[in-house]
């Protein structure tokens, strides 16, 4: 087993894998830089390294010297920045230092989407119509060419990393150019690569994700299945499992599909395999997110199954540990993201100081979170707060306790996005689990205001307009100046 990880990433993941490591007596090695530096996987971790290259996370190099120097025999990537390039899983390599996740092999092969989508057509397993080629930004007319030949509406695809980047909508043929400068910007913002793919659009659909692991004994299990169809820019904002909708043929019939997908393209470690469902119940692969996702709590809370422990078992060489038949879907776990960001104000991100951050636990509630009171929310980075995720034997007692966890929460001195999950998960739609991929599109309940919260701010306010014309200046009491307060510390004669 390894004797010290560098965690090369920040924020809740970073936390997360610290603890694991913990309580597998790893020592483990945090990056941070002067933006982080209050986050709490600096304070958790066994030592420090401040960044000091401009490509901070993202400079292989750096991080790959860094490590040599604090002597770690392994690297765990986590998820975004350098998770899923192949060639800073080479450079690992290379330098005798474990990867933790797939091997550089199968992560060049997955990251070419295209290579990808044409070997699992080849296997037999249905995907979307897409284009032959990825095209940068100069190279609009080839992409408008391929855009009328796969007809719309369709989507956008960064080629260099998953889908929250890059990824973009177009309806109909006079949005693709604005677009698709927008998506070839956020592609080579978030991957250093600005070449799209186009993909056919399923509207509406269902986003379905199967959790696989697997070792380098050729041992391979499924997890379960998530549903990730309640999306902000394509970013999940709520997710669970199981899926509510599906039938247990048709949860069969995804699982298989899922291990068969891992087996053709020699996945170990924690992969997960994404489709789209739509409306005639036919499931589409569509990419495969070779390394921990975001959303992996929800599966352990299923499951039982430390997935970052999983993780780095596989790569210091050792079996899972288990077979399918061990594995035990149990229960409902539902996950809500708690972003930094005003959703009432075109999503902007906000940045700053917490003054107080109080989450919410209690039976079957987990949050994991890099942020206390006191910590700094930096602009610079992705604004996920906090994840937290709440469990039950059944869909309606978790989402009962996510709705007890998200009005629990407290925090102030950032705006956050709770006020949206709270309209989320309060919605008919969702309770019932009829949810499809207009649900986002559409305009939530309670957006009208109670007029008792009209009453509420009203007195707050004048409250707040009284408090402010009270003279607040320092009075010293009369009795302060007879000397009692001197005379009652005197000693006895």
């Amino acid at each position: 087993m390894f004797r010290t990880v560098l965690v090369a990433n920040r924020g809740e993941i970073a936390v997360r894998i610290i603890r694991t490591c913990r309580d597998m007596g790893i020592r483990t090695v945090a990056l941070y830089d002067d933006t982080d530096l209050s986050s709490l996987h600096v304070r958790l971790a066994d030592e420090c390294v401040r960044l000091s290259s401009g490509a901070l996370y993202c400079d292989a190099a750096a991080l790959v010297q860094i490590a040599r120097d604090c002597g770690a025999d392994a690297i765990h990537p986590g998820y975004g920045f350098l998770a899923e390039h192949d060639e800073f899983a080479r450079a690992c390599e290379e330098a005798g230092i474990a990867f933790i996740g797939p091997s550089s092999t199968t992560l060049a092969k997955v990251r070419d989407k295209i290579a990808t989508l044409e070997a699992v057509r080849a296997a037999g397993i249905a995907v979307p119509r897409h284009s032959p080629h990825a095209y940068r930004s100069s190279e609009w007319e080839a992409l408008r060419d391929a855009a009328e030949r796969l007809g719309y509406p369709l989507v956008l695809k960064s080629y260099g990393g998953g889908r929250s980047h890059g990824t973009r909508l177009v309806r109909e043929p006079t949005q693709l150019e604005s677009v698709a400068q927008h998506a070839h910007s956020a592609a080579l913002t978030a991957f250093g690569d600005d070449r799209l793919y186009l993909e056919e659009a399923f509207l509406p659909a269902r986003y379905l994700e199967v959790q696989i692991v697997g070792d380098q004994h050729g041992n391979l299990v499924h997890l379960g299945e998530r549903d990730g169809t309640i999306q902000h820019n394509h970013r999940k904002v709520v997710e669970e499992s199981p899926a509510p909708y599906l039938t247990d043929a048709q949860r069969e019939e995804l699982w298989q599909k899922a291990l068969a997908i891992g087996r053709l393209l020699g996945c170990t470690g924690a992969c997960t395999v994404e489709f789209v469902l739509d409306a005639q119940g036919r499931f589409s692969f569509t990419e495969v997110k070779a390394r921990i996702q975001v959303e992996h709590p929800i599966t352990e809370m299923r499951t039982g199954i430390d997935l970052v422990r999983t993780q780095i078992q596989v790569a210091a060489g050792e079996p899972l540990g288990f077979s399918q038949d061990d594995v035990a879907l149990r229960g409902c776990a539902i996950q809500a993201r708690v972003n930094a960001e005003d959703p009432w104000n075109h999503y902007l991100p906000s940045p700053g100081r917490l003054r107080r951050f109080r989450f919410p636990g209690g039976p079957g509630v987990r949050v994991d979170t890099y942020a206390y009171a006191g910590c700094d929310v930096p602009v610079r980075y992705d604004p996920l707060l906090a994840k937290v995720v709440a469990w039950d034997d059944t869909r309606a007692g978790a989402l009962g306790r996510l709705r007890r966890a998200v009005a629990d929460f407290a925090i102030s001195g950032v705006q956050t996005n709770l006020p949206l999950i709270q309209r989320i998960i309060e919605a008919p739609e969702f309770a019932a689990g009829t949810y499809d991929s207009d649900f986002s599109r559409r305009p939530l309940p309670g957006a009208e205001i109670p007029p008792e919260h009209f009453r509420n701010l009203a007195v707050a306010a004048a409250l707040a307009y009284v408090r402010r014309g009270i003279d607040s200046s320092g009075v010293l009491p009369d009795r302060a100046g007879s000397g009692w307060h001197r005379d009652s510390r005197r000693l006895p004669q």
